[in-house]
């Protein structure tokens, strides 16, 4: 008889998985040593290098859904085992594009990149969520989860020393190299971008290569609960489970909330009102929202083994607006420190969330993870409408575009993670 996931050790799959969590969010990371090394190589503007941000996230858009319905299909392991070997392809494809000194070709990688990031996720996450008792599959996946926030906390340091090891260029300064200075300094730049990207197609490469030959428990989603469905038959679609579509809008308020703080905090530690801080000194301030996120989720990874995960979820998102309320009507350290502990308030949001919105979705789990990993994409939409009202307000009395973010997933946390059918 099969173990059940009360009875069974998953303690090995659950570390080899854990190693999954850290690469993609070391990789996700390096984007942001990368925006200002293609800058100087292709002496972009601001506008044309941020593609690069919009390639990677639009990619979870475009394929989150299919990878969705590839896994239920395929299985997860198999869905891990493509995925890895489709971003360890990708990682190849920069080292022709550094070389050719192709923008278009890095934007394509990138592309292809996330794609086979996205598939990992929509694999990975509900197989953790169901590697064990359903009882404490937020605090398993929030688990998992920080290591994939200890992956994007120290990508930065080592991409700056392998990818920016050699001194990045101004505009005007490029502009003043001469044909063999410039071809000189393209090719360092080049193999700045190659050698590092070759490591990690080897890495992901050997890792899909372990997943290949190691055995992983064969487990199946839970059957369909007879009382999310208007009969004793199976729902069509993971569409018809309203739990799973009111989840999927709070992964994109949440994704979207996360980063219009993240992406307002230098300029706003810039306000006079505020710390009055230069960019330099006010980015050093920014890892306290990201090391928050962090260390909030192995706290809280211990937390719901005892607490229910919609009772922390809601209790993490008032917080969340309190925090908010104070960035927006107070000034000084107050509203400096208020935003940046949003970080921790952050830290549980997304696994819980996702492990939340695919329990009880059965045979239609790899779709809802698909779906849920498409939502990622408020990331993208969100920081806009932001940009919108800061130009109109201000940058302070526009944070109340999270402010509605963090509300709705209370209410999430609250009543909408309840399983019913639509």
């Amino acid at each position: 008889m099969m173990p059940t996931p009360n009875t069974a050790n998953y303690r090995g799959p659950l570390s080899l998985l854990t190693t999954l969590f850290f690469i993609w969010g070391f990789i996700t990371c390096l984007n942001d040593i990368l925006i200002p090394h293609l800058k100087a190589i292709f002496t972009l503007s601001y506008t044309q290098v941020m593609l690069v941000q919009f390639c990677f996230f639009t990619a979870y858009f475009v394929v989150s859904i299919p990878c969705g319905y590839l896994v239920e299909k395929l299985h997860y392991k198999t869905g891990i085992i493509i995925g890895l070997t489709v971003a360890g392809c990708a990682c190849l494809l920069f080292y022709p594009a550094a070389g050719l000194h192709s923008y278009p070709l890095f934007l394509t990688a990138l592309f292809i990149l996330a794609s086979g990031i996205c598939l990992l996720q929509v694999a990975a996450n509900p197989y953790v969520t169901l590697l064990g008792d359903p009882q404490t599959a937020s605090s398993r996946l929030t688990l998992t989860q920080a290591f994939n926030a200890l992956g994007t906390t120290i990508a930065p340091y080592f991409g700056t020393l392998l990818i920016l090891s050699t001194a990045v260029k101004s505009t005007t300064e490029i502009q003043q190299l001469g044909a063999e200075a410039l071809a000189a300094y393209q090719t360092a730049q080049a193999a700045a971008v190659q050698t590092p990207y070759l490591l990690l197609a080897a890495v992901l490469f050997l890792i899909a290569l372990i997943f290949v030959f190691i055995k992983l428990p064969t487990i199946h989603a839970d059957p369909i609960n007879p009382t999310l469905a208007n009969t004793n038959d199976d729902l069509p679609s993971a569409w018809a489970y309203r739990h799973l579509a009111l989840g999927a809008l709070a992964i994109f308020v949440y994704v979207g909330s996360e980063v219009c703080i993240g992406s307002f905090l230098v300029n706003f530690l810039g306000e006079p009102g505020i710390a009055g801080l230069p960019e330099a000194e006010a980015g050093k301030y920014v890892s306290f929202y990201w090391g928050g996120a962090m260390l909030g989720r192995f706290v809280g990874a211990a937390v719901m083994q005892k607490v229910a995960a919609n009772r922390v979820l809601m209790g993490n998102a008032l917080a969340a607006v309190v925090l908010l309320l104070l960035t927006i009507t107070q000034s000084g350290a107050v509203a400096m420190w208020a935003i940046l502990a949003v970080g921790l308030c952050n830290s549980i949001m997304f696994p819980t969330i996702f492990s939340l919105a695919v329990h009880g979705l059965g045979r239609h789990t790899g779709q809802g993870s698909g779906i849920l990993c498409s939502a990622i994409v408020g990331g993208a939409i969100l920081p806009l409408v932001q940009a919108y009202y800061a130009d109109r307000i201000g940058i302070q009395l526009a944070f109340f575009i999270p402010v509605l973010g963090y509300s709705y997933i209370a209410y999430y946390g609250w009543a909408g993670y309840k399983p019913e059918q639509d």
